[in-house]
């Protein structure tokens, strides 16, 4: 058995497939975990301080908005473990260049700040992070498992 298969097929909590694609919907606050048409699984986040509209520059607390993709899984983050985003695009350093900013960047998908796990799914009535998307930790650690460096995110308004 992979590592991603169910050992009790009764447990519908835990898919037998990877991920093919994360879906971000900002303006519902929440992220899609798909495997072709089919959702894996569905959670609740907390996004940048000043979720509407895309990140346009560094400082301005705004989650991107696009196609990117996974790049890097940090399980020493000062989070509870992270997935990082591709941020930015060719397309947002052209228009960060054309704006004369800095583009930002060090976007992730992650877990609770180290020692604030107790928070739990309560970090969820406000956005907070610096334009990151957070989960609690036990739905990061399965997030974790259930994508590879190289998944497509799409972030949509």
């Amino acid at each position: 058995m992979s590592g991603c298969e169910s050992r009790n097929q009764e447990n519908s909590r835990v898919p037998a497939a990877l991920a093919d694609i994360i879906v971000i919907q900002k303006s519902a606050h929440v992220m899609s975990l798909m495997r072709g048409s089919q959702v894996l699984r569905t959670y609740k986040i907390a996004l940048g301080r000043s979720p509407t509209g895309p990140k346009t520059k560094a400082g301005d607390h705004k989650t991107p908005e696009g196609m990117y993709s996974i790049d890097g899984k940090k399980p020493n983050s000062k989070f509870h473990l992270a997935l990082h985003i591709s941020y930015p695009s060719e397309a947002d350093r052209e228009r960060a260049r054309q704006l004369g900013v800095s583009p930002g960047g060090d976007i992730e998908i992650h877990g609770l700040q180290n020692g604030l796990g107790w928070i739990g799914s309560l970090h969820r009535t406000f956005d907070w992070t610096d334009g990151c998307v957070a989960l609690t930790n036990a739905e990061i650690e399965e997030v974790w498992n259930l994508v590879s460096v190289g998944t497509p995110v799409r972030i949509t308004p």
